[in-house]
Formats: structure tokens, C-alpha cells, sequence
């Protein structure tokens, strides 16, 4: 059950465009060492629903009937996102904006969507991709105060990404990571683990 679980993660989180890039810079073994891991789930850990719970902001991707992608800052008081009991469902109220509904209409065309959630001082982040719906029940509304829908997306893939080009939004302070043709920079820790190092393209 476990392989024909991880079979089908396999087949929807990494497309034919995915492997061909995969293949031309040499990472296809690295990127599947991460679904043979806790990197890639269908549920969201303990970490991840604390950071959700504490985030005062995410960014919401979505795409219209044809497609074309838009990418919105949604923001709010810390704890205006919620995990629901099963792991899996985020809800966050959408509140008064400027009525074109940009995010909204493409979700009720188009459930397909990503969240993007940055902690900019440890730093980290992680990604949810997955399928939402549109929300107008009374007793929903009223968990989401000065919601006028609730977004809910179940899971399908939540990812966590290497944090180092983060930069810290409360200093100021820019990530040593980040190339500036002036100096080299550093190797991050995750790469010098010992099981890491085998699946590294030679470059």
C-alpha cells in the first residue's frame, strides 16, 4: 500500500516538464530521495501547523479557466489560518477587497491551487499544494471573523523547501546564500549530510 502510495504522489507532484529539467541538471535522484522521505505528504506535521497557526500572512496561487496563473498576498492576525482536526484542510477567511476577486473566481473556475507560508526571521518555509472550495456556511463564517467566504484546501502535497535565500524582512540582513559575484557562497548543512552527498549532481 505504502509503494502504491508513494507511486501516485510520484506521478502527480513531478510532471514529464518536471523530469526533463531534472535530467538536464543531473537532480533526478535527489528529487526522488524527497518523496522517499517526510518532505513531501499528504498531511501536514506538527511543525507546519505551528507555523500556520502563528503565520500573519501567506501567499495564495491560483489559475483561471485557461490557465493563465495569479499569485495574491493574503493577510491577516496571527491564528486567522486554521488546520482543521484531520491535518490535511487549511481555512482562511477572505475578507472586504477590492471586488474584482481575482483569487476567488479562479478557485471557482479552477480548484487547483498553492500556498506558499515564509518565516522570515529562523528562516523557513514550505509549500501546500492541493484542491479548494469556496465556503458560505453560516457556522464557517462565524469561526472567521470579517469573513465573507472561507477558503478550504485539502492537501494533496505539502513540501517543505531549503530555506538559506531567505532574507530577514526584521533586519534587514540578506542571505549569505544569495550569489553576488563577489563572494562564495557557503555550502549548506542539509547538503553535507552523508546521504545526501551521493545523489548531488557533480557540478
Amino acid at each position: 500500500m505504502a509503494d502504491q502510495m508513494a507511486e501516485v504522489v510520484e506521478a502527480s507532484f513531478y510532471t514529464p516538464a518536471h523530469r526533463a529539467l531534472q535530467d538536464r541538471f543531473g537532480t533526478r535522484r535527489l528529487a526522488d530521495r524527497w518523496l522517499a522521505t517526510d518532505v513531501v505528504t499528504d498531511t501536514l506535521a506538527d511543525w507546519q501547523r505551528k507555523m500556520i497557526e502563528r503565520a500573519p500572512y501567506l501567499w495564495l496561487a491560483t489559475a483561471d479557466a485557461d490557465g493563465w496563473p495569479d499569485v495574491s498576498y493574503k493577510g491577516g492576525r496571527p491564528g486567522w489560518v486554521k488546520v482543521l482536526a484531520d491535518n490535511q484542510t487549511v481555512q482562511f477567511p477572505s475578507y472586504d477587497g477590492n471586488g474584482m476577486f481575482r483569487s476567488l473566481g479562479n478557485i471557482a473556475a479552477n480548484p487547483r491551487v498553492g500556498l506558499l507560508f515564509v518565516d522570515f526571521e529562523r528562516p523557513k518555509r514550505f509549500r501546500v499544494k492541493g484542491l479548494a472550495t469556496l465556503l458560505d456556511d453560516p457556522a464557517v463564517l462565524a469561526q472567521h471573523s470579517g469573513a465573507e467566504l472561507v477558503v478550504s484546501v485539502m492537501t494533496e502535497a505539502a513540501f517543505r523547501n531549503c530555506p538559506r535565500y531567505v532574507h530577514n524582512a526584521s533586519t534587514g540582513q540578506l542571505s549569505p546564500f544569495a550569489p553576488d559575484g563577489e563572494h562564495e557562497p557557503p555550502v549548506p548543512e542539509w547538503k553535507e549530510s552523508e546521504d545526501i552527498k551521493p545523489l548531488l549532481p557533480e557540478r
